[in-house]
C-alpha cells in the first residue's frame, strides 16, 4: 500500500497539529488591550532558528531567490545609511546582538528587533511565547506609528523589502516583512520551528487588523507554492507549511470577525476550499486539515455552516466520493458539523442518512456503506483516529444505564413501568450497539489485516468506560473471543501484546464489579466452549473466579452458570439415558463417555466446566457461616437437580413445598455429566463435613448441616410425581437406597437428641457416610447394596435405640455367635475401600477416627494383613539353608540377598548369617508371639479371614477390570494398601499408648522390609516409613501398659539389633548391576538400617518405663552383650559404633553393666580396626560413669567407679601401646585415648594405683609410644 511508505516526520508533524487543534486553545483573546496569554497547546515543541537559517529549499521559485537577494542588498544599504546617521539611530550593542530596524526615518519612531525571530525558534515553550509577545508588541507599535505619520515620510525612509503586490498596502514595511517571514518560517522542517512561527503568525493576524485575510491567503499560496521542480522533502515542507499557516489563521479568530462584520464574506468558503484542496494532496494531511476546519466550526455560529462551509467549493464532491475511496476524515467532518447544527441536509452525501437519526446511522445497510471509511482509519496508528470517539459518543450516549447489568435492567423493567419512549430508547441503543459490533468490529475489522484487528481492540477499549454490563455479551462475541484465543495461543504472534493489553484492560474494567465479572466469565467460557484458559495458556477465567468476595456476586455467578447449563442449545450426540436402566452408557468406564469427556470440542465439555466451576467458587470465598451455607445450598440444589433427577413432563417442574421452579436442558443430560454432578455433590458434602464439625449441629440440621439439607431436598424431589431419578434402580439398589434414607433420618433425629456429646459426633460421622454411600449406589449400580446393608446393621448395633432397631429382625444374624460390632464395621469399611471415591473415603476415615478406640485385635489384624499381602507366589527356600524357621519371624527373604555374598569381608561361619526378616518382627499381638513356623504373610488367618481377604482382592481385580487402562493387579493392590494405611495412621494417632501399637509396629515393619510387599511402589514404602517415624518413633506418647510383656519387647529388641548389624549385599548373578538398581538397593539398605536403629531406641524407651526385676534387666543386657560379641568377633557384623554410642548415651545403665565386658573384648579384639574404633565406646561410657562435677559426693562416686575398672583399663592401655596400629590416624586415636585416661586418673588421684596395676613390661612401651604424656603422669605420681 502506498500509504505505508509515508514519511514519518511529516505524519508526526501533521498529527501534532491535529492534537493542537483538538485542544481548542486560542492564544490571544484580546491582544490590543491585555497582556498576551500563554499558549496552552499540547505541543512538546522544540523550535528552530530564525528566518536566516531557513534552508534555500524552502524558497523554490527563481523569482523568490532574486527577491531574497535584493532584500539582502537593500537591507545592507539600509544598515550603511543608519551608520552614516548615528544621531537618528541608537548604537547597536554587538554584531551578534539583535538587529535593530527603524520603521520610520523620524527620530521618534519605535524600533523593531529582527532578532526576535530567533527566539521564536527556541526549544523552550515559555521562551517562544515571550518572543511572540515581544513580536506582537513591537509590530503593533510600529504599525500605530506608521499610521500616524505621513506616507511620504515613510517612503523616504529605509526599506526592508521592495514593494510587492502582496495586498499589505496598509501595513508598515516591518509588518509586511514579518508576515512574509513568518509564512516562510512555518515551512521549516528543522526541529519545531513550525510551531514557533505559526504562533507568531496567529498572534499578529489576531491583533493587527491591517493584515487582510484575502492578502494573507494569497501570500500563503504564493510563498509556499509547490513547483514541478520540487521533490521529496521540499514538497513535504511546503505542504506542511501551508497546513500550519492555515491553522494559524483559523486559530487567530479573524475568520469569525470577518463573518460577524459581513455575513456574506467569501473568505470562509475560500479558506474551507483551500483546506479541502490541501487535504486531497496527501493522505497524512486529511485529518489535520479537517481538524483545522472543525476548530473554525467551533468558533463560528451554527447558521453559517450551511451557507459557508458546506457550500465551499470541493466540499460536496469530497463528501460524495468518501464512501468509495474510504475517507474517515470526511465522515468525521460530516458528523461533527451535523452535531453542531442539528439540521437535515443531503449535502453530506452518503456519509449520513437523510433524514438523520442514530438508528439509521447504525442501521446495517448504512454501516456497510461506511466500512471503507472506517477501515482506512488505521493510517494514523498507533493513535486512534478522531472519528471513533465521535461514533462512540453517538453509539453510547451519556443517558445509557452504564452501571446496570442485564439482570438488574430486566428486573427494573418489570418492577417499574417505564414510558414507551424510554423503553424504545434503550432498545434502540442495544440494537445500534449490536449492529455496530456485528458489522464494523466482527464483520470488517476482525476479518481484515493485523492493523485493523489492532484497531478493533483499540475501539473496544474506547467503549469500556461507557459500556453497561448488559452489553458484555454483545461485545465479547464468538468471533472476538475466538480471535483473542487464536492470538494468545501463539506468543510470537504480531498482535500478542495488543491482545494481552486488551485482556488486561478488560480485567481491570471488571475488577470491583461482580456484575461485570460474571458477564465476562460467562462470555469467555461460552464462546470458547469452556477452554479459554487452556487455549490461551493464561489464568484469566481462574483469576476472575477467585475474586468473588460477596454473597450477591456468588449467587449471580451461580445463576448465570445454571442458565448456561440449561439453555445450552447444542445437544449432545449421546442418547439420553434418563429412561434407560442397564444400557451401555450406565456402565462405568464406557468408551463413549471417555471419548465424550476427553473431547474438548463437544457441547458437554462446556457443561462439564459449569459443573466443576460451581464448587470451586467456595475455594477462595471468605464469608460468614450463614452466607457460605446459603451459597452451598444453591450449588447443591443445582447439582442434585441436574445429576440425580430428570423431568418426565417437559423441562420445568415447580415444587410447591420448596416454592421453587426447577429446569432441565431440552436435550437429556448425558450419563457422564450426571455422574460428574454426583461426584461433585460428594466433594461438596465431604468439604462441608470437614468444616462443620459437630459443634454446629446443636441448633438442628437447618443451621449449617449441608448433609441434612441434601437429604431433605432429595426426599422432597423424589415425592414429585413428574420427577424421577436419572437412572432406574434395580430391586436390591432400590431397597438399599430407601434403607439408607430411613437410617439417615433416624440417626439425624438421634443426633439432635444427643446434643454435643461424643455419641453425637459418631452419629454425625455415620450420617455422612450413609449419604456418601447412597450417592455411590447411584453412581455404581448393583455394587454397594450388600455394603449398605452391613453399614445399616452397624448403625443399629452401635446405637441400640428402639427407634433404630427393626422389629422384623431381618437383619439379625443367624446362629448363637454374634460378631463384634467393630469387627463388622472394620470389615465393612475394608470392603468399601477398593472402589470408593475420595469424598467417600474421607467420610469413612471420619467414622473410623471416632470408632477406632474400640477396634479389636482381630480388626487390626485384618487391616495389617492387607498391608502384608503379596500377589507374588511364595519364594522357595533352600533346604540346606541354615536360616532356621524359629529365627525367621517374618518368613521373608530379601530379593537382593538370594545367592549373595558380602561386599566387604568374608564371613567366618554360616551360623551367624541370619535371614533379613529376623530384623524387625516378633509379636502378632501384645503379650503373644506369632507362630514361628509362619512362612507367608497369611499365616494365622482362619478360613473366614482368608475368605474376606479373597473378597477384598476380588473387588480389586474387578475394579481393575472396569478401569479402561493398563494398570496391573499389583498397582491396584498398592492403591488399596495406601488407603488402609490411612486407617492405621488414624489408629496410631488416636491410640498412641495402647499395647496394640506394638502389633501395628511389628506388622508395618515386616511389610517394609519385605521387598515383595513394597516392590514396584516407592510411594508405598515411603508411606509406611513415614507413619513409623511420625506416629511411633517421634511421637510423644508410646505404650506404657504393664500388659506389654518383656519377652515381646526383648524379642523385638534382639531382632532390631540383628537387622542393624546386617551388611549391604549385592547379587552374585549381577556381575555389573546398573547404577540405578545399585542406587535403589543402597537406598533401601539405608532405610532399613535406619528403621532398625529407630526401632531399637523406641523399644528401649518402652522398656525403660517398666519396673523390671534383676533377672529381666539381665536378659536385656545379655542381648546387648551378644551384640558386642558379634561386633568384636565377627566380620559379618556391620553395626555402627555411632549407633552403639547413641544407645549408651540414651541408656547409661546399659553401658555401666557392659563396661567391664567391653574393656575385656576391646583388649582381646582380633581386629585392630575394631579395637581402635571401640575406644569411642569406652569413652562414651566413662563420660557418664565418671562425671567430673564439683560436688564432693560426685567425685567420690567417680573415684569408686573408676577404681573398680582400673586394672582392666591398665591392661587395655598395655595392649594398645604394645601393639600400636600401623596407620598414623589410628595411632593418633590411641594416644588421644591414653591421654584422656591419664587425665581422669590424675584428676581423681588414682595415679599410683593405676601405675601399680600397669604391667611391668608396659612401662617401656608407654614411654616409647606415649612419650611426654606418660612421663608427666609418672612425675605426678612421684610428687604425691
Amino acid at each position: 500500500m502506498g500509504s505505508k511508505k509515508r514519511n514519518s516526520n511529516a505524519v508526526d508533524e501533521a498529527e501534532g497539529l491535529v492534537d493542537d487543534t483538538a485542544a481548542h486553545n486560542v492564544v490571544f483573546s484580546s491582544p490590543l488591550k491585555k497582556k498576551v496569554k500563554k499558549n496552552k497547546r499540547k505541543d512538546g515543541e522544540v523550535s528552530d532558528g530564525d528566518a536566516d537559517s531557513v534552508p534555500d529549499s524552502v524558497k523554490p521559485m527563481e523569482r523568490q531567490k532574486k527577491r531574497k537577494a535584493m532584500d539582502k542588498e537593500r537591507h545592507h544599504s539600509a544598515l550603511q545609511e543608519k551608520e552614516s546617521q548615528p544621531q537618528q539611530q541608537p548604537k547597536l550593542k554587538t554584531e551578534e546582538a539583535q538587529a535593530l530596524v527603524a520603521s520610520s526615518s523620524g527620530s521618534g519612531m519605535p524600533e523593531f528587533h529582527i532578532g526576535v525571530f530567533k527566539d521564536l525558534a527556541l526549544a523552550d515553550v515559555s521562551l517562544r511565547q515571550q518572543a511572540a509577545e515581544s513580536l506582537v508588541i513591537e509590530l503593533r507599535e510600529v504599525q500605530k506609528a506608521y499610521e500616524s505619520v505621513e506616507k511620504d515620510l515613510d517612503e523616504s525612509g529605509p526599506k526592508l523589502e521592495a514593494e510587492k503586490d502582496d495586498g499589505l498596502n496598509d501595513c508598515a514595511p516591518s509588518l509586511r516583512y514579518a508576515v512574509r517571514r513568518l509564512i516562510r518560517g512555518v515551512s521549516s522542517s528543522r526541529e519545531c520551528a513550525r510551531q514557533g512561527f505559526a504562533l507568531g503568525l496567529t498572534l499578529i493576524v489576531d491583533t493587527i487588523p491591517n493584515i487582510k485575510v484575502d492578502s494573507l491567503l494569497k501570500l500563503i499560496v504564493d510563498l509556499l507554492e509547490v513547483s514541478s521542480s520540487m521533490k521529496g522533502q521540499e514538497v513535504r515542507d511546503c505542504l506542511l507549511g501551508r497546513l500550519f499557516a492555515y491553522g494559524a489563521l483559523a486559530r487567530s479568530g479573524r475568520l469569525v470577525k470577518e463573518w460577524n462584520s459581513d455575513k456574506n464574506t467569501p473568505y470562509i468558503k475560500e479558506f474551507t476550499s483551500l483546506l479541502i484542496s490541501l487535504a486531497a494532496k496527501k493522505r497524512y494531511l486529511q485529518e489535520p486539515a479537517v481538524s483545522i476546519i472543525l476548530d473554525m466550526v467551533d468558533k463560528l455560529p451554527a447558521d453559517s455552516f450551511l451557507s459557508h462551509i458546506l457550500e465551499a467549493p470541493g466540499v460536496h464532491e469530497w463528501f460524495e466520493g468518501a464512501n468509495e475511496v474510504g475517507n474517515p476524515d470526511a465522515l468525521l467532518l460530516a458528523l461533527r458539523v451535523r452535531q453542531k447544527v442539528y439540521v437535515e441536509s443531503e449535502k453530506f452525501g452518503k456519509l449520513l442518512p437523510y433524514p438523520f437519526s442514530s438508528s439509521k446511522l447504525f442501521a446495517a445497510e448504512h454501516l456497510s456503506s461506511l466500512v471503507n471509511c472506517l477501515k482506512e482509519s488505521t493510517f494514523c496508528q498507533p493513535r486512534v483516529h478522531s472519528v471513533w470517539p465521535v461514533l462512540v459518543n453517538i453509539l453510547l450516549p451519556d443517558t445509557v444505564l452504564q452501571a446496570e447489568d442485564a439482570a438488574s435492567v430486566s428486573t427494573s423493567l418489570k418492577k417499574h413501568k417505564k414510558s414507551r419512549k424510554s423503553s424504545s430508547s434503550e432498545e434502540e441503543i442495544v440494537k445500534n450497539f449490536q449492529s455496530f459490533c456485528e458489522i464494523i468490529i466482527e464483520g470488517s475489522l476482525l476479518l481484515s489485516s493485523h492493523d485493523r484487528k489492532h484497531l478493533a481492540f483499540d475501539v473496544l477499549l474506547l467503549l469500556f468506560p461507557r459500556l453497561p454490563a448488559s452489553f458484555v455479551s454483545i461485545i465479547l462475541s464468538h468471533k472476538l473471543v475466538q480471535c483473542l484465543m487464536d492470538i494468545l495461543s501463539t506468543k510470537d504472534s504480531w498482535l500478542y501484546k495488543a491482545a494481552q493489553y486488551f485482556l488486561k484492560e478488560l480485567i481491570d474494567w471488571v475488577r470491583n464489579d461482580d456484575i461485570r465479572r460474571v458477564s465476562v466469565i460467562v462470555a469467555l467460557q461460552k464462546h470458547s466452549n469452556g477452554k479459554f484458559d487452556a487455549v490461551t495458556r493464561t489464568k484469566t477465567v481462574k483469576d476472575l473466579m477467585s475474586e468473588f468476595k460477596t454473597e450477591s456476586g456468588c449467587m449471580l455467578f451461580i445463576q448465570n452458570l445454571m442458565n448456561m447449563f440449561v439453555d445450552e442449545g447444542n445437544a449432545s450426540d449421546e442418547p439420553s439415558d434418563q429412561s434407560q436402566t442397564t444400557d451401555d452408557n450406565s456402565e462405568i468406564g464406557s468408551n463413549g463417555e471417555k471419548d465424550l469427556m476427553g473431547t474438548m470440542g463437544t457441547p458437554d465439555f462446556l457443561k462439564s466446566w459449569v459443573i466443576e466451576s460451581l464448587p470451586s467458587i467456595l475455594k477462595h470465598l471468605k464469608l460468614d457461616v450463614e452466607a457460605k451455607f446459603r451459597v452451598q445450598k444453591e450449588i447443591l440444589k443445582f447439582l442434585a437437580v441436574q445429576g440425580l433427577f430428570s423431568a418426565s413432563l417437559g423441562t420445568e417442574v415447580t415444587s410447591f413445598e420448596l416454592q421453587e421452579k426447577f429446569r432441565w436442558p431440552k436435550a437429556a443430560t448425558s450419563s457422564a455429566l450426571c455422574r460428574m454432578c454426583i461426584e461433585h455433590i460428594q466433594i461438596l458434602l465431604a468439604n462441608a463435613q470437614k468444616v462443620e464439625g459437630s459443634h454446629s449441629l446443636a441448633n438442628g440440621p437447618e443451621a449449617s448441616d449441608l448433609g441434612s439439607y441434601f437429604m431433605r431436598f432429595l426426599s422432597t424431589l423424589r415425592n414429585i410425581p413428574s420427577v424421577s431419578l436419572f437412572r432406574s434402580l434395580s430391586d436390591e439398589d432400590e431397597k438399599a437406597f430407601k434403607k439408607l434414607q430411613e437410617m439417615e433420618t433416624k440417626l439425624s433425629r438421634e443426633e439432635r437428641n444427643c446434643g454435643l456429646s461424643t455419641d453425637a459426633i459418631k452419629l454425625h460421622a455415620l450420617r455422612y457416610l450413609l449419604i456418601q454411600l447412597l450417592l455411590q449406589v447411584l453412581l455404581r449400580p448393583e455394587e454397594f447394596s450388600e455394603a449398605a446393608s452391613e453399614l445399616i446393621m452397624c448403625c443399629k448395633k452401635a446405637f441400640a435405640v428402639s427407634d433404630l432397631l427393626d422389629s422384623s429382625g431381618e437383619d439379625d444374624l443367624d446362629g448363637d455367635v454374634t460378631p463384634n460390632l467393630m469387627d463388622v464395621l472394620v470389615d465393612t469399611l475394608l470392603s468399601l475401600l477398593p472402589q470408593s471415591s475420595a469424598p467417600m473415603r474421607s467420610s469413612m476415615e471420619q467414622v473410623f477416627k471416632y470408632f477406632c478406640e474400640d477396634v479389636t485385635d482381630d480388626g487390626l489384624m485384618r487391616m495389617l494383613r492387607v498391608i502384608k499381602k503379596d500377589l507374588k507366589p511364595a519364594r522357595h527356600h533352600n533346604a540346606e539353608s541354615e536360616d532356621d524357621d524359629d529365627e525367621d519371624l517374618f518368613g521373608i527373604e530379601e530379593e537382593e540377598e538370594v545367592d549373595e555374598t558380602e561386599t566387604g569381608e568374608t564371613g567366618e561361619s554360616d551360623d551367624e548369617q541370619t535371614d533379613d526378616s529376623e530384623a524387625v518382627g516378633g509379636v502378632e499381638e501384645a503379650g503373644k508371639e506369632l507362630p514361628e513356623d509362619s512362612d507367608d504373610s497369611d499365616g494365622g488367618m482362619d478360613d473366614d479371614a482368608m475368605f474376606r481377604m479373597d473378597t477384598y482382592l476380588a473387588q480389586i481385580f474387578k475394579e481393575k477390570k472396569n478401569q479402561a487402562g493398563s494398570e496391573t493387579a499389583q498397582s491396584q493392590l498398592v492403591l488399596f494398601k495406601l488407603r488402609v494405611l490411612s486407617f492405621l495412621e488414624i489408629y496410631l494417632h488416636e491410640n498412641p499408648g495402647k499395647p496394640q501399637v506394638l502389633m501395628v509396629f511389628t506388622n508395618l515393619a515386616r511389610a517394609l522390609v519385605n521387598p515383595n510387599t513394597v516392590e514396584g511402589s516407592e510411594q508405598l514404602g515411603q508411606r509406611i516409613w513415614g507413619i513409623l517415624q511420625k506416629k511411633l518413633f517421634k511421637a510423644k506418647e508410646f505404650p506404657k501398659n504393664e500388659t506389654v510383656q518383656l519377652t515381646t519387647l526383648a524379642s523385638l529388641l534382639e531382632k532390631s539389633l540383628k537387622w542393624a548389624s546386617k551388611p549391604f549385599k549385592r547379587k552374585k548373578s549381577a556381575a555389573n548391576p546398573s547404577k540405578k538398581k545399585q542406587s535403589a538397593s543402597l537406598k533401601r539398605h539405608k532405610m532399613i538400617n535406619s528403621l532398625a536403629q529407630n526401632s531399637t531406641f523406641w523399644i528401649l524407651k518402652i522398656i525403660n518405663t517398666k519396673n523390671l526385676t534383676e533377672s529381666e534387666l539381665q536378659r536385656v543386657h545379655d542381648i546387648f552383650q551378644g551384640v558386642l560379641v558379634g561386633y568384636f568377633d565377627s566380620k559379618k557384623s556391620q553395626i555402627k559404633s555411632e549407633f552403639l554410642k547413641e544407645i549408651f548415651r540414651r541408656r547409661p545403665s546399659i553401658g555401666y553393666r557392659l563396661f567391664g565386658f567391653l574393656l575385656e573384648k576391646c583388649r582381646n579384639a582380633k581386629s585392630v580396626f575394631r579395637r581402635v574404633e571401640s575406644l569411642d565406646l569406652v569413652m562414651e561410657i566413662l563420660k557418664s560413669l565418671v562425671p567430673f562435677s564439683s560436688g564432693k559426693g560426685s567425685l567420690v562416686t567417680s573415684t569408686r567407679n573408676l577404681k573398680a575398672h582400673l586394672q582392666n583399663l591398665s591392661l587395655l592401655i598395655k595392649e594398645l601401646v604394645t601393639n600400636m596400629p600401623e596407620k598414623q590416624s589410628r595411632r593418633a586415636e590411641v594416644r588421644k585415648f591414653c591421654g584422656k585416661i591419664f587425665q581422669m586418673v590424675s584428676t581423681l588421684k588414682l595415679t599410683k594405683s593405676f601405675l601399680k596395676d600397669l604391667p611391668d613390661d608396659a612401662d617401656a612401651a608407654c614411654q616409647s609410644q606415649l612419650g611426654e604424656v606418660y612421663l608427666n603422669l609418672k612425675k605426678v605420681s612421684q610428687e604425691k
